[in-house]
C-alpha cells in the first residue's frame, strides 16, 4: 500500500486545511495501537485517527465509531495533559519521510507551550512520540538505549529522526540526477523503488509509467527524466481513488488513473482502511465464535459417545433375563461348581439349546439371581441414559444449527445476533456494561415476481421471522439439512411457481447442502408450522408440507 512520502504529503496537505485552528476537545485511545484526537475546527467537531498498527498505519480524519476503555492508558493519559483544550496550529510532512507532524499552542492559566505529536506511519515501526522543545515527552511505544543504540525514544531523550535508507531525495535534486544516471536498464520501477526515497512499490510503478515505462538506460533524456520525476512528486494534483479487484478494496492511492474515485486522498484512505479492519474484525469474530462452538460440539459429541457406549454395554440385557428365567426354569436340574449348562430356549422358536456361563462358588438359584440382578441394573441404566441421549442429541443438533448459521454469516450483522444467542445459551459471558438496545438486525430480502421473500441470518432472525408472519404466508426450510427459514409474503396472493421455485433455491443456497444437488425443500403454509413451548431457538416442527427438489442459487440479482 503507497502509505509513503509521496501520499503522505497530500494527507497532510489536506489535514491541515480541514484542522488546523482546531481546539482539542476530547482525546480517547480505543486500542493500543489507536489515539483519537476531537478536535472543533471549520465549525464542526472532527475526529483526527492516529494509528499505529502494522498493517493499518495511517493519519486521518474519521466518522468511523470508536468506544473508549473504562480506564484510559498511560499515553492517552499523558496525551490529555499535555493537549486537552489546545489548538492545532499546523499539520506538515517532515522532510520527505513517511512522518507527519502535528504543531500545537498549548495555554494554560500561567503557562504557554508549544508541542509537537510526531505520526511516524512506517508499518511495523509505525509510532506516536509528543515532544516540547524537541524534547520527547512520552511515546506510544517506547524504547530504551539497550533495545535501539542509534534511536532512544523514552521521556527526557532528545528527539531524532529515524535513520535514513541509502536512498536519494526527490527534494535533491543533484542526488536525484545522479541515480537516475545510474540505471542500466531493467525494471525501472524497482529501480525508482530501491533507489528513491519516501516511495513506495506501487508509487513507483505509476511514475515508471509516466516515464514511459522504458527499461533501457536514460541516456541524454536523464535530465528530462529528472524533471519528470520531480514534477510528479511534488506536484499538488491528485486524483485520489481506491484500487478494487472483484468488488474488494485492494489498495488506495493518491494519483491513480483508475479505480473508484474519491473527492480526497483523505476520503479514499479512510474507506479503503475501514473495509480492511471491518473484514478482519469479521474475521476475527466468526473464528473465535467458531472456535467456542467447535468447542461446545466437541464436548457433546464426547457426552454422547459416552452415552451410547452405555447404551452399547446394556446390548445383552434380553440375554441375561432369558438365561436368568432359563436357570430358574431348570433349577432342579443343576447343582453347584457347575461353570456352565445347555438349556432349551424355549423363547426361540425353534427351541434351540443355548450355552450359559455359571459361577461355580455359587448355587444355581444364585446364578439365577446375578443374572436378574446384572438384567436389571442394565434395564435401569437404559431408563437413566435414554433421555440423557435425547437431551445430547438435541443440544449438538443445536449447536451445529449455530454453526451453520455462523457458516452463513457475511458481515457483523450477521454475527451481532449470533452474539445474543450465544449469551442467552450461557456460552458467552454478559455484557459488563448495558450498551443501549441496537436496532434489529434486518433480514435478507429479495423481490420475486412481485412477492417479498425474508431470509433469517440465524436462529434467533428464524424465530423472529416465524413471529412476524401472517398464516397464509409460505414458509420454507430444507430437509435433512440446517438452513436459514424462509416466508414469502402472500399478501392473500398464490404464489406462482417459479417464484416458490427461486424462494427454495435460495433457502438450499443459505443451508448446508448449498455445495451439493437436488437439495430437498419443503414448504407449508405459516398455519401449519409450529414452535414447541420451551424449545431452543430456530427449533420448529411442521405439518401439511410438501417437497421441492432444487440446485442451490443465491439468486443475487432479486436482492433488495
Amino acid at each position: 500500500m503507497p502509505q509513503d512520502a509521496f501520499t503522505l504529503r497530500h494527507v497532510a496537505r489536506e489535514l491541515n486545511a480541514m484542522l488546523a485552528g482546531g481546539k482539542v476537545n476530547k482525546i480517547i485511545q480505543p486500542s493500543r495501537d489507536e489515539v483519537d484526537i476531537l478536535l472543533y475546527a471549520g465549525g464542526r467537531t472532527r475526529k483526527l485517527l492516529l494509528n499505529t498498527h502494522a498493517s493499518f498505519a495511517r493519519a486521518c480524519v474519521s466518522d468511523a465509531p470508536r468506544t473508549a476503555p473504562e480506564v484510559a492508558p498511560n499515553f492517552c493519559m499523558l496525551l490529555r495533559k499535555h493537549l486537552s483544550g489546545a489548538t492545532l496550529t499546523q499539520v506538515r510532512l517532515e522532510g520527505f519521510e513517511r512522518i507527519l507532524s502535528f504543531s500545537f499552542d498549548c495555554t494554560g492559566e500561567f503557562s504557554r507551550a508549544q508541542r509537537t505529536l510526531y505520526a511516524e506511519i512506517m508499518g511495523k515501526y509505525s509510532n506516536l512520540v509528543l515532544t516540547e522543545g524537541g524534547v520527547i515527552t512520552g511515546a506510544l511505544k517506547v524504547s530504551s538505549l539497550q533495545e535501539n543504540f542509534k534511536r532512544a525514544l523514552f521521556p527526557g531523550a532528545k528527539y531524532l529522526p529515524p535513520e535514513p535508507q541509502d536512498k536519494a531525495n526527490p527534494a535533491d535534486r543533484a542526488a536525484t540526477l545522479e541515480r537516475l544516471r545510474a540505471f542500466a536498464g531493467g525494471d525501472l520501477a524497482e529501480f525508482l523503488f530501491q533507489n528513491l526515497s519516501g516511495i513506495a512499490l506501487p508509487t513507483a510503478r505509476l511514475l515508471a509509467q509516466q516515464l514511459g515505462g522504458r527499461s533501457e538506460p536514460f541516456g541524454a533524456a536523464t535530465q528530462a527524466a529528472e524533471e519528470q520525476v520531480h514534477a510528479f512528486i511534488f506536484s499538488d494534483e491528485t486524483a485520489p481513488a481506491v484500487e478494487r479487484r472483484g468488488g474488494e478494496a485492494k489498495d488506495f492511492h493518491a494519483r491513480f488513473p483508475a479505480g473508484e474515485r474519491y473527492e480526497s486522498v483523505n476520503a479514499a484512505m479512510e474507506v479503503y482502511y475501514t473495509e480492511r479492519e471491518n473484514k478482519r474484525d469479521f474475521a476475527e469474530k466468526k473464528r473465535k465464535l467458531e472456535s467456542l462452538l467447535a468447542a461446545r460440539r466437541k464436548k457433546e459429541e464426547k457426552k454422547l459417545n459416552l452415552l451410547l457406549e452405555r447404551e452399547r454395554e446394556c446390548a445383552d440385557m434380553e440375554k441375561n433375563r432369558i438365561a436368568g428365567e432359563l436357570i430358574t426354569a431348570n433349577i432342579y436340574a443343576l447343582r453347584k461348581c457347575m461353570e456352565g449348562c445347555e438349556l432349551v430356549n424355549y423363547y426361540d422358536e425353534d427351541a434351540k439349546t443355548v450355552r450359559i456361563a455359571l459361577d461355580k462358588a455359587l448355587s444355581p438359584a444364585q446364578n439365577a439371581q446375578k443374572y436378574f440382578k446384572k438384567y436389571n441394573k442394565q434395564k435401569r441404566t437404559l431408563a437413566a441414559v435414554a433421555p440423557q441421549k435425547k437431551e445430547a442429541l438435541s443440544d449438538l443438533d443445536y449447536t451445529q444449527s449455530m454453526l451453520a448459521g455462523l457458516a452463513r454469516a457475511e458481515n457483523m450483522l450477521d454475527l451481532q445476533e449470533m452474539e445474543e444467542e450465544l449469551r442467552a445459551a450461557g456460552l458467552l459471558p454478559p455484557e459488563k456494561k448495558k450498551a443501549k438496545a441496537a436496532p434489529a438486525v434486518p433480514f435478507r430480502t429479495f423481490a420475486a415476481g412481485g412477492f417479498r421473500i425474508l431470509a433469517g441470518r440465524n436462529n434467533v432472525q428464524n424465530d423472529r421471522l416465524l413471529r412476524a408472519a401472517s398464516p397464509d404466508d409460505i414458509w420454507l426450510h430444507t430437509q435433512k439439512y440446517h438452513s436459514a427459514h424462509l416466508l414469502i409474503r402472500t399478501e392473500g396472493k398464490e404464489v406462482p411457481s417459479e417464484v416458490l421455485l427461486a424462494a427454495a433455491e435460495i433457502c438450499a443456497h443459505f443451508s448446508d447442502g448449498k455445495a451439493g444437488d437436488k437439495i430437498p425443500v419443503d414448504y407449508c403454509a405459516r398455519r401449519y408450522v409450529k414452535k414447541p413451548s420451551g424449545a431452543k431457538a430456530g427449533f420448529v416442527t411442521y405439518t401439511d408440507y410438501r417437497t421441492l427438489l432444487v440446485t442451490p442459487d443465491r439468486h443475487a440479482e432479486l436482492e433488495e
